[in-house]
């Protein structure tokens, strides 16, 4: 690797790449240079209080909690050691097995939340419930979890390690999802595929996952020994970018590396290394996101949350063509399903980046609330992805997003 390719590699996984070539994407947008897609910030005010007004029928006081995967599994579901927030009266060694097996849940239940379908749903025994999408996914996730589906230690159920991941089967995830002729689930053979890099990247790096057992929840070691009891938000997605930027199938690479979640866009020059390159991480966003409330029950901060961008993903993406911010410039479009590397998805997510920044801002505007007493974190949450689930569902009964995405379960 030369070195403009390895600093092209290490710009790729912060965030501020993201930001940076969403905004390249937009300028073009403002002046009418993309193919797909412009943008009618008149509406703007419209969507921002169409997000407020969804807040606060979700949390009427405004007290939002982060959006992360722990909201999907429901406080009622979560039981010791998994149950958030951790009491503290608990020893130290108690927080941190706690702390792990919250890392290890979030991690294998946020990397099987890619979109389920309109067709699926999953039966909830313990609650007598039926679920579908991020929900459906985050309970299933959780009951596999609780029943040592993804350890390889029948003494320890409420854990995650690599040997257990890579001897899980197809038939297994069947039954975890409850999956038959008449409940399918989109990409379940790329759901296998990521659990099972998954457990090849956690026995490949022992410094990061621990040598005797590999497992998720001993990255909370290795960010103590290499940040103290504070991290920031932006290294602690590189750290997640570094960790598993392996286990993505059929993605951009870059001297060999595996990017992830980045795709290349014909408006942009290729000048450099990866310089046509827009950067998403959308699940490796949602997974930092879904890290912060478990690395706290482990003693660790953190910071600068506002780092982070939006998540680039169908729900904040469909609040914003719904309601007119983000303008198909070809109708006929919309009625086609497209590919994630698509000059079409990679324009619709990008401007939602941009969008979601906007929107944000107006909504704290609105709120008389700071960044910091609102930040991204909590609008995604209130939110712009409430939001954009409601006006689905308003428009078309399915609640399908307005544009359709051929996904193979690894990316949205």
């Amino acid at each position: 690797m030369t070195s403009a390719e390895q600093a092209a590699v290490a710009y790729l996984q912060q965030p501020q790449a993201i930001r940076d070539r969403t905004q390249q994407l937009f300028d073009l947008a403002q002046s009418n240079q993309l193919e797909h897609f412009t943008c009618d910030l008149s509406k703007l005010d419209k969507v921002a209080e169409y997000v407020v007004e969804t807040t606060q029928q979700l949390y009427p006081d405004f007290d939002v909690p982060f959006h992360s995967r722990w909201r999907h599994f429901g406080k009622e579901r979560l039981s010791p050691p998994l149950l958030l927030p951790v009491k503290e009266a608990l020893s130290d060694a108690d927080r941190k097995h706690c702390a792990k097996a919250q890392l290890d849940l979030a991690i294998v239940s946020v990397l099987l939340d890619a979109g389920a379908g309109s067709q699926w749903c999953y039966q909830d025994e313990a609650t007598n419930k039926t679920l579908t999408r991020s929900e459906g996914l985050a309970v299933a996730s959780l009951r596999a979890f609780e029943q040592g589906c993804f350890s390889s230690d029948s003494a320890s159920w409420h854990r995650v390690d690599g040997s257990g991941l890579q001897q899980l089967t197809e038939g297994d995830l069947v039954k975890v999802f409850q999956v038959s002729d008449h409940n399918l689930l989109v990409g379940l053979p790329g759901r296998l595929t990521l659990l099972y890099q998954l457990g090849k990247a956690l026995v490949s790096q022992p410094e990061r996952f621990g040598e005797e057992t590999a497992r998720p929840g001993n990255l909370l070691d290795y960010l103590v020994k290499r940040y103290g009891y504070t991290v920031d938000a932006g290294n602690l997605l590189t750290e997640v970018l570094e960790s598993l930027g392996a286990i993505w199938p059929g993605r951009t690479t870059l001297a060999g590396v595996n990017l992830g979640d980045v795709w290349p866009h014909p408006a942009l020059p290729e000048t450099g290394a990866g310089t046509n390159l827009v950067p998403f991480h959308k699940l490796s966003q949602w997974l930092t996101y879904s890290l912060v409330e478990p690395l706290a029950v482990g003693g660790v901060t953190v910071t600068n949350l506002n780092a982070l961008t939006g998540l680039a993903e169908y729900r904040n993406g469909g609040l914003c063509v719904d309601l007119g911010l983000l303008v198909p410039k070809h109708p006929e479009e919309i009625r086609q399903a497209h590919l994630p590397g698509s000059p079409v998805v990679v324009e619709w997510r990008a401007l939602t980046v941009v969008m979601l920044d906007l929107i944000g801002e107006r909504v704290r505007q609105l709120l008389g609330k700071s960044s910091e007493d609102l930040p991204l974190i909590k609008v995604l949450e209130g939110g712009t992805w409430a939001a954009g689930r409601r006006i689905a569902k308003q428009l078309r009964p399915s609640g399908v997003p307005p544009i359709s995405i051929q996904s193979d379960g690894t990316v949205f």
